[in-house]
């Protein structure tokens, strides 16, 4: 399962971001690592973009980046 599939008010555990170069660099350094918990808070009208909860802090991303950041739900 991928983050842009996660439902509003749910919370998942970071497993691995899919790729390289640049762009997974930046969802890194944005906090978003292996084993980190993130929420979905809401998603814009149309699904893009996507706001979480991750380390205390919004963030705002791309569906395109969302569909990066693979997951597991926290039960």
């Amino acid at each position: 399962m991928t983050l842009d599939e996660l439902t509003p008010g749910s919370r998942a555990t970071i497993r691995r971001i899919s790729g390289d170069g640049p762009a997974v660099q930046r969802l890194m350094a944005l906090g978003l690592l292996e084993g980190s918990t993130i929420a979905l808070t809401r998603r814009a009208i149309g699904g893009d973009p996507v706001e979480v909860e991750i380390m205390g802090y919004a963030l705002s991303l791309r569906r395109e980046d969302a569909r990066r950041v693979e997951i597991e739900l926290l039960a």
